[in-house]
């Protein structure tokens, strides 16, 4: 590791002159790592919130289940029908959840793992993109989330502007485009396993949505 960037990374920063206090409030001040740690945490706690949110879905899949099963049993096709279609809703949003946080859950290790100067710009790239589809996935759920995350990307988008700058390295965006979706893709791999696992089937004879795809409701 440059001592320059050494200095970048560990030390507080020293005086610095009017111009270059104004333009850090474009870009924040101050060393990286622990700016690094910071947008960890923040992001620990949005993983953290995602959980929260899984056990209220399940809650609410739990009763809407029971109520397909009740109307089934009673013979109550058209009333079994809509549960049906309200349950396949709250799964494809439980998925959607789980896929956020799993992606979220791989940036975090990710970063973690940042210590060494090669890894700064590698790792953050990917991270940066899994954080932008993240957020545009969780507009409609949680825009707290959106604004959140948004504002988590800016920070790792400045401390990777930074590196580069001091390392003189070059950001390959096709590249890192392409580690991020592949993190995207695992979790989502990952995500539509664990609901399967998760939750019950419905009954024979009642039509499902597959996780996906839209529901009648949505088409319509």
């Amino acid at each position: 590791m440059s001592e320059r960037f050494g200095k970048k990374w560990e030390e507080r920063r020293d005086e610095q002159p009017f111009k270059k206090r104004m333009q850090d409030v474009v870009r924040p001040p101050g060393p990286l790592k622990p700016r690094l740690n910071m947008a960890v945490r923040r992001i620990d706690m949005q993983v953290q919130k995602l959980d929260q949110a899984t056990d209220r879905f399940s809650i609410r899949d739990k009763s809407i289940f029971a109520r397909i099963v009740d109307a089934y049993t009673k013979h109550d096709m058209a009333r079994a029908n809509v549960f049906a279609n309200e349950l396949a809703e709250i799964r494809k949003m439980e998925r959607m959840i789980m896929h956020a946080r799993l992606a979220l859950e791989q940036i975090v290790l990710r970063l973690r793992t940042v210590s060494e100067l090669g890894d700064v710009v590698s790792t953050l790239g990917p991270a940066i993109g899994v954080l932008r589809a993240v957020r545009t996935g969780m507009a409609n759920i949680f825009p707290e989330a959106e604004s959140e995350l948004g504002q988590i990307g800016d920070i790792l988008s400045g401390i990777m502007m930074e590196a580069g700058e001091s390392t003189g390295m070059t950001i390959n965006f096709q590249s890192t485009g392409e580690d991020a979706q592949k993190i995207l893709t695992e979790a989502a791999a990952v995500a539509e396993q664990k609901v399967k696992e998760k939750f019950p089937e419905l009954p024979a004879g009642i039509p499902s949505v597959p996780l996906g795809e839209k529901s009648p409701a949505e088409t319509s």
